[in-house]
């Protein structure tokens, strides 16, 4: 692909930028109104994006070490929070504001990332446009794509779908320009970014190079030019290695990290409706990420699925196809295409991943758009080549919502499960082709004052169908939320603790991730990326752990292994909390205005001694001893407050210092028996308890040599000393930590340090001073030739 010598488009940089702002603006502003200055979306955006920037604003400025303890039983805050938000240039800007305003501030930054979605699609795509205008018009088709608009959900996406054309852009300026340097800056702020979505764009950029390789758009003459390439994105990928090797360590100790499929799954999805899926992302705006609405079948919810472009749809995209030859823009197109339809393909974006997720399609969603911007822009493409299938297609949609369905003896219309979300997409699709043909057809002729009408026309429209997709997705959760700012917002930041000691709380009929508000501890946490160890100890216990901790009230004696001190619960929701746990040795304590507290008179401290030890073993049963993991899994609480759970090895250490428990231990395992063990534990607690983000102190007296356990996730990343002498930090009872101490009194501390972090940034820094002499050497050959 030729690029082409234009006019000067320096001032398309900072007019592509406004009006995406403003736009943007006009997208989101009424809902700020609605929301009376904080905006509250749905799911993710209300329960992890509001709180995650708030949270990790105030932990970057005010915490001295990388361990949080409100993150889910504690967590390493750099593993937890560097997929969401840690790498992101826009988290950081956020710094610039106290964290109290971040709520507040969710939507400035928001309309601050479409702005540059569109100036960083624009620095990319003018490259290969006639005129300024339509590299704005395919920007703009860029930033407000129902890709982008979707994902405000997942707001921490839009700032990869923001940075990734940067990529393209200086790999561009590489080839094109031997401009050397610059690449190596795009690859290390991308990867610092969002290193997840890295992984899909290296496979990105890999069919990106090629494809432009085999259409002799790219030209490699010289061995040196591939080779320096070849340096320059592993120097990039060494600058921007900071959080990625942390996480690397993090993930492979992760349970939830998902093997890659196998036999058919590798070549066939499951169900067929997710190639109509597929294939229909491409013509109509996206349906709520929760909401899907026609092929509830097929796996979409929360997958992304969605390539949509405002007014024009697909029609400059099969336009393009249809009317040129062995383009790159082409070739990327099909490719992307095809991989979409095969699983391990697809996968192929997400390492492999047996999950399915489509939150790569950003990718040729940008080469759609210089697809679209060629159709309208070159006189030989015919539109209508585009236009006439599309339309045809689009219409055909309307069979979905008329077909008769017969189910349980009755009948009815459509096979859509509602009816008026979908005729409100559906007609949306019609609209926006209707104003593309009146465009074309009223001003076709008239280049120069089509392009400004089309711009104009794209961007109400852009406005018309995010207002109504934000919508479709925020009030059905309307009554659900109404209590949201002031149960999380307002009432969480002014509780009046009893005391300051270090202890968790639990929540009943609570707003997600509530620890983080309230700066202390909790149970319930929705963050899918903490310690490993939690994914592997709750469900030891019988807990489902996935994307959030949200175990059982009925596992009353979790609360107290845990060191749950209160319940915390809205007013209204006491009563039946009462009525319900109340038994389990629950009783009031104090209420404030939002919420009403119960205070757990099982609690126990973070660390005690047992007298009694037994095997974990495994589900299978292999061992001929008793075994926590062979008990009920009703049971298996109670017991590790009986006995602490220890690994056969473990065992062969440590299990002359207690009681292997026997038949005569299974007996006894109801409340009653964990009121009584919980009692002989305090005897053997820790005095005192002092935790920060570094880690914690702790003061024991033990009357003989004992494994001292605490209730904090076991990580690689933890060290000990007791009395000041290095101790080993064992993992217990399917994932807390423990160690040995000698009796009388001790005194235990325990320091964190993230696994990686600090081999990462050294090569991190390391590959910056590479970089800085090697950009310094390309400067002063530069200077040499001009001489």
């Amino acid at each position: 692909m030729k690029t082409l010598k234009r006019e000067n488009l320096g001032n398309g940089y900072l007019f592509t930028f406004l009006i995406c702002v403003a736009t943007a603006a006009l997208i989101y502003l009424p809902f700020v109104v609605i929301d009376k200055g904080l905006f509250q979306y749905c799911g993710d955006f209300n329960s992890q994006q509001i709180p995650f920037y708030a949270y990790m604003n105030d932990f970057v400025k005010n915490s001295a070490g990388q361990w949080s303890w409100e993150t889910d039983l504690g967590s390493s805050a750099v593993n937890s929070y560097s997929f969401y938000l840690l790498g992101s240039p826009f988290f950081w800007l956020s710094t610039l504001f106290p964290a109290k305003t971040l709520p507040f501030l969710m939507v400035p930054l928001l309309i601050l990332k479409f702005g540059v979605c569109g100036l960083t699609a624009y620095m990319w795509l003018h490259r290969y446009a006639k005129t300024k205008s339509w590299a704005v018009i395919a920007a703009c088709l860029y930033a407000f794509s129902g890709f982008t608009v979707y994902n405000t959900f997942f707001n921490h996406f839009v700032d990869c779908i923001a940075l990734f054309p940067l990529l393209l852009w200086a790999l561009d300026k590489y080839m094109y320009e031997d401009v050397h340097a610059l690449f190596p800056v795009t690859v290390a702020l991308n990867l610092v970014n969002n290193y997840f979505f890295f992984a899909g764009q290296i496979v990105f950029l890999f069919i990106y190079f090629f494809a432009k390789l085999s259409c002799r758009d790219y030209r490699i003459r010289r061995p040196k030019k591939f080779f320096l390439l070849a340096f320059e994105s592993l120097l990039g990928v060494a600058m921007g290695c900071v959080l990625l090797w942390p996480a690397a360590l993090s993930l492979m100790d992760n349970p939830r990290t998902v093997d890659v499929s196998n036999g058919f799954g590798l070549l066939l999805y499951g169900r067929v409706q997710q190639y109509f899926a597929i294939f229909t992302s491409l013509f109509l705006p996206p349906d709520p990420t929760y909401l899907p609405n026609i092929f509830t079948d097929a796996v979409i919810k929360h997958t992304s699925m969605t390539a949509y472009l405002p007014v024009v749809g697909f029609v400059g995209g099969m336009a393009y196809l249809r009317c040129r030859e062995k383009t790159p823009w082409k070739r990327i197109l099909l490719v992307c295409f095809f991989m979409a339809m095969v699983p391990v393909l697809n996968s192929a974006f997400y390492a492999l991943n047996s999950s399915y997720y489509a939150r790569w399609y950003y990718m040729p969603i940008l080469i759609l758009c210089a697809a679209t911007m060629h159709t309208f822009e070159d006189e030989d493409i015919d539109w209508k080549k585009g236009f006439k299938p599309v339309a045809a297609i689009t219409l055909a949609y309307a069979v979905f919502a008329l077909v008769p369905k017969e189910e349980d003896g009755s009948w009815s219309i459509g096979v859509v499960q509602r009816q008026s979300q979908f005729w409100l997409t559906y007609l949306t699709a019609i609209l926006g082709l209707l104003l593309l043909y009146g465009v074309i057809r009223f001003w076709g002729d008239q280049r120069r004052r089509m392009t400004t009408i089309m711009l104009a026309v794209i961007l109400g429209f852009s406005v018309f169908y995010s207002v109504v997709h934000i919508s479709l997705g925020k009030f059905p959760q309307w009554e659900g939320d109404k209590d949201y700012r002031s149960e999380c917002y307002e009432a969480a930041q002014n509780i009046q603790w009893p005391d300051d000691s270090f202890y968790r709380v639990d929540t009943y009929e609570c707003y997600d991730n509530l620890s983080l508000w309230m700066k202390r501890p909790a149970l319930l946490c929705f963050n899918s990326t903490v310690s490993p160890s939690i994914m592997e100890f709750y469900p030891n216990l019988g807990v489902k752990r996935d994307v959030s901790s949200k175990p059982e009230h009925e596992k009353y004696a979790l609360r107290g292994l845990l060191g749950v001190k209160y319940v915390m619960m809205p007013l209204d929701k006491s009563a039946e909390y009462e009525e319900k746990y109340g038994s389990y040795g629950y009783s009031y304590a104090f209420s404030d205005d939002t919420y009403a507290y119960y205070y757990n008179e099982n609690e126990l401290p973070m660390g005690f001694a047992y007298d009694k030890y037994i095997l974990m073993g495994d589900e299978e049963g292999e061992s001929d001893s008793i075994t926590l993991m062979t008990m009920s899994e009703s049971d298996r609480a109670n017991m590790l407050v009986r006995a602490i759970g220890l690994s056969e090895e473990q065992a062969e250490t440590y299990g002359h210092l207690m009681e292997q428990v026997t038949n005569d231990d299974l007996v006894g395992l109801d409340y009653d028996g964990y009121v009584w063990d919980v009692n002989k534990r305090r005897t053997t607690a820790v005095t005192q308890f002092e935790a920060d983000g570094s880690g914690f102190t702790a003061s024991i007296e033990l009357s003989s040599d004992n494994l001292v356990f605490f209730s904090v996730p076991y990580d690689k990343g933890w060290s000990a000393t007791v009395n000041g002498e290095p101790v080993t930090v064992e993992k217990v009872s399917g994932g807390m930590c423990a160690v040995l101490c000698p009796a009388g009194e001790s005194t235990i501390e325990f320091q964190y340090e993230t696994p990686g972090l600090r081999a990462s940034a050294t090569v991190s820094v390391t590959a910056l001073v590479v970089w800085a002499v090697y950009g310094a050497v390309v400067l002063a050959g530069r200077r040499k030739k001009k001489q």
